[in-house]
C-alpha cells in the first residue's frame, strides 16, 4: 500500500467480504486486523477478496512478515537506483549535456530510455492502476500512472509526427521524455526514503521482540563427576522448541527465553533466592528477589546469582508476547480523525482526475491548438502533485511512534482513540485499594478493625507526586473506595486529593463519571478491580493497573505496568506531543495541496506570471511532502 486510498480501497473490501464483523488496516504498519466469523468466511476467502482489487494479503507463516519487507526493500532499492540511472542518461540528452548523433537519434534514444524505465521501474504504477481500472477505483498508482503515460504518449506522437501536426502550423513543438522518467525516480526515491523511515517507526516492537533470547539451557538432569561432585546436564536449544514442563538454567546477565515458577535460586547474597532485573514490565529499576515458587517473565534480566524454572507459558502465550500483539493492535488501530481521513481519501483521487481534465479543457479552451501541449502539461502536473502520500501517513505515522513510545515507558495502549483523548481529560477517577494504595504485606488481617488506619494499607511511593502533577495538568480528581469514612479521607487527604467518596458501590463509580461527562467532562478512569469494570467501560478514557484483575484489564484502553502512577502525567505529555504532531501533519499535508493544486495548473498564469509548477517539479515536492511529514513525526521518538 502506497497511500491513504490504498488503504481505504482495502479497508473497505475487507468489511464487504460476508462473514467479516469489522476489518481495520494499517498505512504505516501494512497491516489489517480483521474480526471475523470463522464459520463464514476464512483467510484464504478474504487474501482472494484483497489479490481482486490489486493487492497482496500475506496469510503463509512459512516466510516471516521480516523477510518479505526486505525482499520488497531491496527490490525497491534496485529499481530506484536504476530509475536515477536511467533518468540521469534521458536529462543529459534533453539538456544537449550528452551528444549521439542528430536530432531524431537523439529523441529515439530517448524513447528507448525512458521505455525503459517504465517497463522496468514503473512497471507496479501500471499495474495496480489496471486492476483498480477494473473495480472502479482508484489510488496514488493511478495518478502516477495517468501522469506518465499521458506525457510518454505525447512525446512519442511528437518524436515521429511532431513537426507534421505542429510545426506545419507554425506551433513549436518539444517532447517531454525527461517528465515520466523523473516523475517515476521521484516517487520510488520518496516510497524508498519512506520504508527506511517506517522501520524507525516500528522500533519499539523490534525492540519489544528483542527482549526474548533465540536461544535456552534446557536442565535434562544431573551426572557425577569422577570425584563424585553432581554437575547439571544442560542442553542449549532454540526458543521455539521449548514446551511447557521443560525446566531451564539462566544465569547473571541472561534473559528469561518464556515464562515460569522458579525450582530453584542462588547467589552470592542469599543461597535461595536470586535477583531478576524486570524494569521491561514494571518500568521499575529495582531488582526483585525470586525464589523458590516466584513466577519469572520472558524478557527478564537475572542480574545477580542464576535460576532454574519450569516453563509454564511459551510462544504466544507469554505476558511479553501479549504485550507485543497489543502495542501492533494499538498501531494499527485507528483514532477517530484518521477515519474521517479514510473517507476523503476515498473521493480524493476521482476529485483530482477530474480537476486534472478540467485544466486540460480550460487551457485548450483558452489557447485553441496552439494551447495543447501546454494543456496537457498542466494536467499532468496536477496528477502528480495532488497525490495524497502526506495526507494518508500524517495521522497513522504519528500514532504508531507515540504508542510505540508509550510501551518503552511501560504504558500499553489498546487502541489509539486513548491516546488522542487522554490528552482531553480534565476529570480523573481513581479507586483507592490496589491503585492509590497497595496492601501492607505485613498485616494481619484477621485483627484488620482493630488497627490505626496507617497500618491498614500504605500508600504508593509516587502517589503524592501523581497526583500533583495531574493537578497540573488542569485535571480535578476524584477518589471513589468502598472502604469506612476515616480511611477514605486520610488517604485522600495523604494523596492530595480534594474530592472524594466512601462506602461506594461500583454503581456509584459509573453513576460519577456519567455525571461528570453530563456536565461536559472529559473523563478518565484508574482503577484494578473487577468492582471498576463498569466505570471503565463507561470512561472516555479507561486505565487499569498492571497487577489488577485480568476484567479490568481487558475493559480498560489503557494499561500501566508496574502500577506506577507517575506514568499517567507521562501518558498525557506523550498525548499532548503526538496530538500536536498529527495537526501540525494534517495543516501542512493540506496546505500543501490547497497551495500546490492551483499553481500546477497555472493559476498564475493568469495573473501575467509565467510560474508554473512542471511535472517534474510536482514529482519531487509530492516525495518531499511525504518525507516531510514522515520526519515531522519522528521528532516524537524524543520525546
Amino acid at each position: 500500500m502506497a497511500c491513504s486510498a490504498c488503504s481505504a480501497n482495502v479497508e473497505r473490501c475487507l468489511n464487504k467480504v460476508e462473514g467479516v464483523r469489522e476489518a481495520t488496516v494499517s498505512l504505516p504498519t501494512r497491516t489489517a486486523t480483521v474480526d471475523f466469523d470463522e464459520n463464514v468466511v476464512t483467510l484464504a476467502t478474504l487474501k482472494e477478496a484483497v489479490n481482486a482489487i490489486g493487492f497482496d494479503l500475506v496469510i503463509d507463516t512459512q516466510q516471516s512478515v521480516e523477510e518479505i519487507e526486505r525482499v520488497e526493500y531491496h527490490r525497491l532499492r534496485r529499481k530506484t537506483i536504476v530509475a536515477w540511472c536511467l533518468s540521469l542518461l534521458v536529462m543529459s540528452l534533453t539538456m544537449g549535456w550528452l551528444h549521439i548523433g542528430n536530432q531524431h537519434v537523439t529523441l529515439q534514444t530517448q524513447m528507448i530510455l525512458a521505455g525503459a524505465c517504465m517497463v522496468y521501474c514503473g512497471r507496479d504504477f501500471y499495474v495496480s492502476a489496471l486492476r483498480l481500472l477494473r473495480h472502479k477505483t482508484a489510488n496514488m498508482d493511478t495518478l502516477v500512472a495517468l501522469s506518465t503515460g499521458i506525457a510518454f504518449v505525447m512525446s512519442v506522437v511528437n518524436t515521429f509526427w511532431g513537426e507534421r501536426l505542429w510545426g506545419s502550423r507554425g506551433i513549436a513543438w518539444q517532447t517531454y521524455y525527461d517528465t515520466p522518467v523523473m516523475i517515476i525516480t521521484f516517487v520510488l526515491t520518496g516510497r524508498l526514503i519512506e520504508e527506511r523511515a517506517r522501520k524507525t517507526t516500528a522500533g519499539a516492537i523490534r525492540r519489544l521482540m528483542g527482549l526474548a533470547p533465540k536461544t535456552a539451557r534446557v536442565y535434562r538432569g544431573e551426572t557425577t563427576a569422577d570425584d563424585g561432585t553432581p554437575t547439571a546436564i544442560l542442553e542449549e536449544v532454540p526458543l521455539s522448541t521449548i514446551t511447557v514442563g521443560d525446566v531451564v538454567e539462566i544465569q547473571a546477565g541472561e534473559k528469561m527465553p518464556v515464562d515460569g515458577r522458579v525450582t530453584w535460586a542462588e547467589s552470592f547474597m542469599t543461597a535461595d533466592a536470586c535477583y531478576v532485573d524486570e524494569a521491561m514490565i514494571t518500568g521499575e529499576p529495582a531488582p526483585v528477589a525470586k525464589r523458590r515458587g516466584s513466577d519469572v517473565l520472558a524478557g527478564t534480566v537475572v542480574s545477580q546469582g542464576r535460576l532454574r524454572f519450569r516453563a509454564m507459558k511459551t510462544g504466544e502465550k507469554t505476558a511479553l508476547a501479549q504485550i507485543i500483539r497489543m502495542v501492533q493492535e494499538a498501531q494499527g488501530s485507528k483514532a477517530p480523525v484518521q477515519r474521517l481521513i479514510d473517507r476523503v481519501a476515498l473521493i480524493f483521487v476521482p476529485t483530482v482526475t477530474i480537476v486534472a481534465l478540467l485544466t486540460f479543457l480550460l487551457w485548450w479552451a483558452i489557447g485553441g491548438s496552439t494551447a495543447l501541449p501546454h494543456a496537457i502539461l498542466s494536467a499532468v502536473a496536477v496528477l502528480v502533485v495532488a497525490c495524497p502520500c502526506a495526507m494518508g501517513l500524517a495521522t497513522p505515522t504519528a500514532l504508531m511512534i507515540g504508542i510505540g513510545r508509550a510501551a518503552e515507558k511501560s504504558i500499553l495502549i489498546k487502541d489509539a482513540t486513548a491516546l488522542e483523548r487522554i490528552c482531553h481529560i480534565d476529570a480523573l477517577v481513581i479507586d483507592k485499594t490496589g491503585t492509590l494504595t497497595i496492601p501492607n504485606p505485613a498485616i494481619d488481617f484477621t485483627r484488620a478493625d482493630n488497627l490505626p488506619i496507617e497500618e491498614r494499607e500504605t500508600l504508593r511511593p509516587e502517589a503524592a507526586d501523581a497526583m500533583a502533577a495531574l493537578r497540573r495538568h488542569g485535571i480535578t480528581i476524584h477518589l471513589m473506595s468502598g472502604d469506612n469514612d476515616a480511611a477514605v479521607a486520610h488517604w485522600a487527604q495523604a494523596a492530595g486529593i480534594d474530592h472524594y467518596q466512601s462506602r461506594v458501590q461500583p454503581q456509584d463509580k459509573e453513576d460519577l463519571v456519567r455525571r461528570l461527562q453530563q456536565e461536559g467532562h472529559t473523563v478518565a478512569m484508574v482503577g484494578d478491580g473487577i468492582n471498576d469494570s463498569q466505570a471503565l467501560a463507561l470512561a472516555d478514557v479507561s486505565i487499569a493497573m498492571g497487577q489488577g484483575t485480568d476484567v479490568a484489564i481487558d475493559v480498560a484502553q489503557m494499561t500501566l505496568m508496574g502500577g506506577n502512577l507517575r506514568r499517567l502525567a507521562d501518558a498525557i505529555t506523550l498525548s499532548q506531543r503526538t496530538v500536536r504532531t498529527i495537526r501540525q501533519n494534517l495543516f501542512w499535508a493540506f496546505i500543501y495541496n490547497i497551495v500546490s493544486i492551483p499553481l500546477a495548473a497555472g493559476i498564475m498564469q493568469a495573473f501575467g506570471s509565467s510560474f508554473q509548477i512542471t511535472p517534474m517539479w510536482a514529482s519531487a515536492m509530492m516525495a518531499l511532502s511525504s518525507l516531510s511529514v514522515v520526519g515531522n513525526s519522528l521528532r516524537l521518538l524524543r520525546s
